[in-house]
């Protein structure tokens, strides 16, 4: 996971190949709440490692949970709604599928367990996002909820109160839909001897994140009634069951990205996306219709999909995005390659999100030179004949990153000539770890680029100048690969002395160098994945290394090889001759 100020993506062409998505964060933290508020052990088998998984598997701890990770394996034994604590702070980040149920889920135990006490509070960015439509339905049932900022804000602090359940508990649904979510998460708790009802106030956005929650509820034997969206009915004698093993499907809302990416790029193969399908219970997985609509052809499974470039330009679309909040952010830039303006509508929600969606996503497309038109609650954006260089602002948005990643594939714009395609430079790029950390990894894994667009900085120098030293500090700083040809000869002699080599066998030694698994990760040198530093001082090593360098066949072998590690997103290299030689 890319921890520097700042990336840089050259122009980027055809992509193919299969991606392997997280798990979906949705599911991720509704299932750990509901393993932490059940009895007994539930495993979870490929939970998202993500910041917003972390700081809820930390404030289950903290309330009581055990839990053990072990590979794709995570088990959480429950606290039956009853926390090991009476009071405790947790810090939830930025992570909303955290604070808002968590906040319903302590509000209710606080009136159903005497002396409670639970104090919740994030990032500066979680304290300007409203939490008040929540916090009013609290207080209507008899919770006391206290706002320690900004009334209708987070910090807050839950403590007592007495529940009031004779009347429906009413909640808004016109701002975000994980208000209701927390109540139907929360409740089941306070509906052991009598029915629990909810009733949503307005318009109900975002529904298939309801239809995540009803589902994960029914597996832990909560069976809610749901008369349309406006009433929702949980029934008296409710009690958490563990349902023992739960898989954790991949995150449709990653998915997009790579859908996107082969509309737009998978020209001689299809991308491949295995973990989410036709089977999901996500509701952004229709965002595979929209990608249909703007020309994708997609094949898909029950747990995985095939895309591939099928109209180009891509068809420009006028689409209500309010099924999938989140996955839309990812068709503001597929409207860069399409046939004519397109606009996204009903995204109200964009406002209220890590960041100021509809504001962030209209200033960076104009830094890119595109013509956006921003409204409260749509966006509208022209396709680009001749795309800008620019620095993408990234908000602490994982979203912002991933989305404008795509903006790299601008060699490919069907407005263009393909020889004036720029370079664009992802501000933060660590805040996808919210819920992709590997996401740039994953991306370069299936892309490609022309050699050209990929940059080499060549470090030369004498032998003890400290060139090593300082490309390792470069690369790391850059974010890019790192090539140490002074230890070339070396690496092939040990890996020949292991395979039983002689020195006098040309042909053999350069096989051994042509072969080479061999990676550099600061200044350690790894060799089939095996640290072997410290082996290549030697003597025995450096001697051959020394007979070794003489051959023809090795010295073409190991130019090849260094050639190689010309690599997404870009190399530091350093050695003797290094900028010209090679």
């Amino acid at each position: 996971m890319y921890s520097i100020p700042f990336l840089d993506l050259p122009p980027l062409g055809h992509a193919a190949g299969t991606v392997h998505l997280p798990g979906s964060k949705s599911i991720s933290n509704r299932l750990l709440l509901l393993a932490g508020l059940s009895a007994g052990t539930t495993t979870l088998v490929d939970l998202l490692d993500s910041d917003d998984t972390r700081v809820m598997l930390d404030a289950l701890r903290t309330l009581g949970c055990t839990i053990e990770e072990d590979g794709r394996h995570t088990r959480i034994t429950g606290f039956a709604g009853r926390p090991a604590v009476r009071e405790a702070e947790l810090f939830l980040g930025n992570a909303g599928t955290a604070m808002r149920p968590l906040t319903a889920a302590l509000s209710v135990i606080s009136t159903l367990v005497v002396d409670t006490a639970f104090t919740l509070g994030g990032v500066k960015r979680m304290h300007e996002r409203p939490i008040g439509d929540l916090v009013d339905a609290l207080r209507g049932l008899g919770g006391v909820v206290e706002c320690l900022g900004v009334e209708g804000y987070p910090p807050l602090r839950v403590a007592g109160g007495a529940l009031k359940l004779e009347a429906p508990v009413r909640v808004r649904g016109d701002v975000s839909s994980q208000f209701l979510t927390a109540l139907l998460l929360a409740l089941p708790l306070a509906a052991t001897d009598r029915a629990v009802t909810i009733e949503v106030v307005g318009e109900l956005i975002s529904k298939p994140y309801i239809e995540i929650t009803l589902n994960l509820l029914q597996r832990f034997g909560i069976a809610v009634e749901r008369h349309g969206w406006e009433r929702f009915v949980i029934p008296a004698g409710s009690r958490y069951v563990t349902p023992g093993e739960v898989h954790v499907e991949g995150d449709a809302s990653s998915a997009s990205y790579f859908i996107a990416l082969g509309a737009i790029a998978g020209v001689d193969a299809p991308v491949r996306i295995e973990g989410v399908g036709a089977a999901s219970i996500q509701g952004d997985i229709r965002f595979v219709e929209a990608a249909e609509a703007m020309g994708a052809v997609v094949r898909a499974e029950p747990n995985a999909l095939e895309i591939r470039r099928g109209a180009w330009p891509l068809k420009a679309i006028d689409l209500d995005c309010n099924h999938i909040p989140d996955a839309a952010m990812t068709l503001a830039v597929m409207a860069l390659y399409a046939d004519g303006p397109s606009t996204l509508r009903n995204i109200a929600s964009w406002r209220v999100k890590e960041t100021d969606r509809i504001a962030a996503m209209a200033c960076e497309l104009r830094k890119l030179g595109a013509t956006v038109e921003e409204g409260a609650d749509y966006i509208r954006i022209a396709p680009l004949a001749t795309f800008q260089p620019a620095a993408i602002h990234t908000y602490d948005d994982h979203r912002m990153a991933m989305c404008l990643s795509l903006a790299a594939f601008n060699r490919l714009n069907p407005a263009g000539d393909g020889e004036h395609a720029v370079p664009v430079r992802i501000l933060d790029p660590k805040c996808v770890a919210k819920t992709f950390p590997d996401y740039f990894e994953t991306l370069f894994s299936v892309v490609a680029a022309r050699p050209a667009d990929i940059p080499v900085l060549t470090i030369d120098g004498p032998t003890a100048s400290g060139k090593g030293t300082l490309s390792a500090c470069v690369a790391d700083r850059l974010g890019y690969h790192t090539l140490d040809s002074g230890s070339l000869y070396r690496v092939t002699a040990l890996a020949a002395r292991r395979a039983s080599v002689s020195a006098d066998d040309e042909a053999g030694l350069a096989a051994i160098a042509r072969s080479m698994a061999l990676r550099f990760e600061g200044v350690r040198v790894l060799l089939a994945g095996e640290d072997v530093s410290d082996d290549l001082r030697d003597e025995a090593v450096g001697t051959m290394a020394s007979q070794i360098s003489a051959w023809p066949a090795v010295r073409a072998a190991l130019f090849d090889l260094q050639c190689g590690f010309r690599q997404l997103p870009g190399l530091v290299a350093d050695g003797r001759d290094m900028g010209t030689v090679i």
